[in-house]
């Protein structure tokens, strides 16, 4: 049945089906005006995400399956760079009347999956039509006692990030080449060609992106920021909140060995997608140094408020690059 067949209210009753609310913490969820919450005696964070077809997601090659995933995800992130829990979600979406059942339950297929990783629970949202293309957005709500900002960091302060980068722009890269939809969430890999095995964890990077849990880091760093825009831009906005400058080792910064033998099979800079490439959602962030963490460091503040970079003890001169908007 397509959802101009269907109707809203049709499609409100499915969502309160599927997504019952069972946490004491809600008074209200879907299907008033407003969700009503009463926290504990904790800070709220608030954060919102907005996924737009033709500039976030491409169908051609995304599986509504994916995009339900991907968009709890990615708000999920935002929380936890904040060293925050992730508790509720809103839901707004915008489809078009020929938006069919199988794509709307895909689509809450991966929404739910995220939300019982992350242990989050949707309490209301909105629905609406579009002419074309789509848009997803989601405004999530998180609790955390003693919140990570990215203006604590310190001269002096090592960088650290917790995994490697690169390797979801260089999925994105695969996939406009491939151009159709792969069911990454079906199957086993291993009988699978060499090719496909180098190119799989990639690919999965960008269409589903897992969250970085902060609990380990959080409580002893000085700042944090999830790497959503790229390495560089996102250090430099610590920087520029914190009113400092880093050193970054370009040879520090962690590259899978898939990505480095599929950057060059393309052509591509492995370290250009590494530093600017973007959606790898792992966190960055400092600490003093007498700190130990099972993270990769790559450098340290510096009082100076520019980001310096360097590859074999010789500065390296770089741009400021990642994702901008109107860019």
């Amino acid at each position: 049945m397509k959802l101009s067949e269907r109707g809203e209210l049709s499609l409100l009753k499915r969502i309160r089906e599927r997504f019952s609310i069972c946490s004491k913490e809600v008074v209200a969820g879907i299907g008033d005006d407003s969700a009503v919450v009463m926290p504990d005696n904790q800070y709220l964070l608030l954060t919102t995400d907005m996924m737009v077809e033709g500039i976030h997601f491409n169908l051609n090659f995304m599986t509504p399956y994916q995009l339900g995933f991907k968009i709890i995800s990615v708000n999920v992130s935002d929380i936890y760079a904040m060293g925050g829990n992730p508790r509720f979600i809103l839901l707004d979406i915008a489809w078009g009347g020929d938006t069919d059942d199988g794509f709307m339950e895909a689509f809450f297929d991966g929404v739910e999956k995220a939300m019982s990783m992350y242990s989050v629970q949707l309490i209301g949202g909105d629905l609406s039509s579009t002419q074309s293309g789509m848009a997803i957005s989601a405004a999530l709500i998180g609790y955390v006692k003693k919140p990570v900002l990215r203006s604590g960091a310190r001269p002096g302060d090592r960088i650290y990030v917790t995994g490697h980068l690169g390797d979801a722009a260089c999925g994105l890269a695969l996939l406009k080449i491939i151009n159709r939809p792969l069911p990454m969430e079906c199957g086993d890999e291993t009988d699978k060609p060499l090719a496909w095995r180098v190119m799989h964890p990639l690919i999965s990077r960008h269409l589903l992106p897992e969250a970085r849990n902060p609990n380990q880091y959080s409580p002893r760093a000085t700042s944090m920021i999830d790497i959503s825009d790229g390495l560089f831009i996102d250090l430099s906005r610590i920087c520029d909140e914190s009113g400092v400058g880093a050193r970054v080792c370009l040879g520090q910064v962690p590259i899978s060995p898939q990505m480095k033998k599929a950057a060059y099979a393309l052509g591509l800079d492995p370290y250009a997608l590494a530093t600017s490439g973007g959606e790898d959602y792992e966190l960055l962030f400092t600490a003093p140094p007498q700190e130990k963490f099972d993270a990769l460091c790559i450098g340290e503040i510096a009082p100076s408020e520019r980001v310096v970079v360097y590859l074999d003890k010789s500065e390296k001169p770089f741009s400021v690059e990642g994702y901008r908007h109107w860019h």
